[in-house]
């Protein structure tokens, strides 16, 4: 399989298991020294699985995936304008995540760019950073343009 396919196909995984709370495959697919940007929770460094291991167990109680408000809801994301950089036994993977969230209103689409580090740690891919940014206009520019 090319490394790239390889890449996209962990990143999916990784991704899959946050948002199906599945914490297993969480553990499985991150680095323990993981640390993360998170733009809508902090302007601050999150260090460390104990953030996203938290919501990922509230989420499974409530009955709830990520993306999702209230009562369950049928939720998908994609990755728009995927692109896969690797050097040796690391990877960095840049694109806006779309999250789609289906209800009775409609479906509504959330998005925000994300770029993630992955490195390979004993044979095994691992995300060990993730930075996320808003996906709206800078301050500075017309959002009529």
């Amino acid at each position: 399989m090319p490394l790239d396919q390889e890449i996209h196909e962990f990143l999916l995984k990784h991704l899959r298991s946050v948002q199906e709370n599945d914490t297993p495959t969480y553990h499985e697919t991150t680095g323990a020294d993981l640390t993360l940007y998170e733009w809508w929770v902090t302007p601050h460094r999150l260090d460390g699985l104990p953030f996203h291991e938290f919501m990922m167990e509230a989420n499974a109680k409530r009955g709830t995936v990520f993306g999702a408000e209230g009562d369950p809801a049928p939720t998908r994301f994609d990755l728009s304008n995927l692109h896969i950089q690797h050097y040796g036994d690391t990877a960095i993977a840049s694109y806006t995540l779309l999250v789609s969230t289906a209800s009775a209103q409609g479906v509504k689409v959330a998005s925000h760019n994300e770029t993630r580090v992955i490195v390979k740690i004993d044979g095994l891919w691992k995300v060990v950073h993730v930075h996320k940014s808003p996906a709206y206009f800078a301050p500075h520019v017309d959002p009529k343009a």
